[in-house]
C-alpha cells in the first residue's frame, strides 16, 4: 500500500490523533528551538557568554529523562490521552515563564522544569498514535509524526526571521504559551489508545518487573537513542550561533538558511519513514545516516549563504529521514505493557547522555579559536556512522500486532 492511500484508510478518528499528537511534539520542538536561535542575545542581556547559556540546552536535554519516565508512567496507568494534555499545559507554562528571567540562574531553573515537561510529550504522544493507526500505516505516520520536530523548529525559524527584531528574546518565549491551546483540540477530537483500554482489563505489571525481562533491548535502545540525539542535536543546536558568529549572517540570513534546512528536515522524515515501511525499519534507517556523511562538507564548509543553505537541507533531509523512522521502530520494538514508558524514557535516556553536545561543541570551536564548522563535522560524520552500526545490530519487528505474543518478544538482532 502507498503513503497516500494508507493516509487516506485512516478513519476520522485516527486522523484526529496523527494530527493532534503531531502538533504536540510541533509545537514541543518549536518551544524548545526558541533559545537556539537566541542564544547569543542572552548571553549579551546576562553579561556572560555563549557556552554559558548553552548549559540551558544541556539542563532541558538532562532533565526530559525524568520527564519521560513521570509522565510515561502516568501514561501506562492513567491513559495516553489525559497525561498528554496535562503535559503540554505544563511546558507551554514553563516556556511562558522563561521570558520573565531576570538572570541567568533563574533562566537555568525554568529551563530545567521545561525539559521535564517536554520529556513526556514525544513517548507519550508516540504511543498514542502507533496504538491507534493500523499497522500498514504506521511507516508514514511515523514519518509524519517525527516531522513535528523539525515543523516545530521551522515556526521557530520563521519567528525569529520575522519577529525578532521587534519582540526581543523575551518576547520570543512569551510566544511559547500558545501550545496550550492544543488541549481544547485532544479534549474535544482525540479518543483514548484501544491498546491502552483493552490491557486495563488485564492485570498490569510494574515497569521494572518487565523491564528486567528486556534489559538487552532497554540498553540498545539507550545506546540508539544516545547516537540519535548526538545525530539530531550535533547538527542542529549550535548551526545557528555557527552562521551567526562565524559567518557573521544577519537575523535574517539565519533565519532564511533556517527555513530551508527544516523544509529538508520535514520532507526526509516523511520520505524515509514511508520508505521504511516497503523496505524495513533497519534498513532505512542505516541508508539515511551513512548518506549525510558525505554532505557533511558542504552543510559545513560551502563559500557562501546560498550553497550553505543547500548542504543545510539536504544534511536535514537525511538526519530527520533516520528519525522519521524511530517513532514506530521503538513503538514496535516496547512491550505491550509498557508502551506509554518503554519507548520515550529510552529516548529521553538517550537525551541525557547526550546533552552536553552543545556545550560540547561551543568548547571545542572555543578551543579551535572560534571554527565551529570543524565541530559541526566532526560530531556528524562520527555520529552518522555510530547509528548505522548500532541499527545494523540492533532490532526489528515491522508491523507486530500489538497486544499479542508476537508484540512481547524482541526479535531480529544481529541482522542488517
Amino acid at each position: 500500500m502507498s503513503a497516500s492511500a494508507s493516509l487516506r484508510a485512516l478513519t476520522p478518528q485516527q486522523r484526529n490523533t496523527v494530527i493532534a499528537s503531531y502538533l504536540g511534539w510541533t509545537l514541543d520542538a518549536f518551544d524548545f528551538f526558541i533559545l537556539v536561535f537566541v542564544l547569543k542575545y542572552i548571553a549579551e542581556e546576562f553579561h556572560t557568554d555563549v557556552p554559558a547559556v548553552s548549559v540551558a540546552i544541556f539542563l532541558t536535554l538532562a532533565m526530559r529523562a525524568l520527564g519521560a519516565l513521570i509522565f510515561g508512567l502516568a501514561a501506562d496507568r492513567y491513559g495516553r490521552r489525559i497525561t498528554l494534555m496535562v503535559d503540554v499545559l505544563l511546558y507551554s507554562l514553563f516556556d511562558f515563564l522563561t521570558g520573565f528571567s531576570t538572570g541567568l540562574t533563574m533562566f537555568l531553573v525554568l529551563r530545567a522544569l521545561y525539559g521535564i515537561a517536554m520529556g513526556g510529550e514525544w513517548g507519550v504522544g508516540a504511543s498514542l498514535v502507533m496504538e491507534t493507526v493500523p499497522e500498514e500505516s504506521r511507516g508514514i505516520v511515523s514519518g509524519i509524526l517525527q516531522a513535528g520536530y523539525p515543523s516545530g523548529y521551522l515556526i521557530a525559524s520563521l519567528l525569529f526571521f520575522l519577529l525578532f527584531p521587534v519582540i526581543g528574546w523575551r518576547g520570543m518565549f512569551f510566544v511559547g504559551v500558545a501550545p496550550a491551546l492544543l488541549v481544547l483540540y485532544i479534549r474535544r477530537n482525540v479518543q483514548e489508545s484501544p491498546a491502552f483500554l483493552k490491557r486495563q482489563q488485564q492485570r498490569r505489571r510494574p515497569f521494572l518487573t518487565v523491564l528486567r525481562e528486556n534489559i538487552p533491548l532497554f540498553i540498545w535502545a539507550v545506546l540508539l537513542m544516545t547516537a540519535f540525539n548526538f545525530f539530531s542535536h550535533g547538527t542542529q543546536d549550535i548551526y545557528p550561533t555557527f552562521l551567526e558568529s562565524q559567518r557573521n549572517y544577519s537575523s535574517y540570513t539565519v533565519g532564511a538558511i533556517a527555513v530551508v534546512y527544516n523544509i529538508g528536515a520535514i520532507v526526509g522524515g516523511l520520505f524515509f519513514g514511508a520508505l521504511s515501511q516497503r523496505i524495513g525499519r533497519k534498513r532505512a534507517i542505516v541508508i539515511a545516516a551513512l548518506i549525510a556523511v558525505p554532505v557533511a562538507p558542504l552543510w559545513a564548509y560551502a563559500p557562501g549563504p546560498v550553497l550553505l543553505a543547500i548542504g543545510a537541507f539536504l544534511m536535514q533531509f537525511f538526519v530527520q529521514g533516520a528519525w522519521g523512522i524511530v517513532p514506530v521502530h521503538l513503538n514496535e520494538l516496547s512491550p505491550d505493557e509498557v508502551r506509554g514508558t518503554f519507548p520515550g524514557f529510552a529516548y529521553q535516556l538517550g537525551n541525557l547522555l547526550a546533552s552536553g553536545n552543545a556545550t560540547m561543541q561551543a568548547d571545542l570551536a572555543a578551543h579551535w579559536n572560534g571554527d565551529y564548522a570543524y565541530a559541526l563535522v566532526i560530531v556528524a560524520v562520527i555520529v552518522a556512522v555510530v547509528v548505522a552500526v548500532l541499527t545494523g545490530l540492533g532490532y526489528e519487528k515491522k508491523n507486530v500486532r500489538f497486544g499479542t505474543e508476537e508484540a512481547e518478544e524482541p526479535r531480529g538482532a544481529m541482522r542488517i
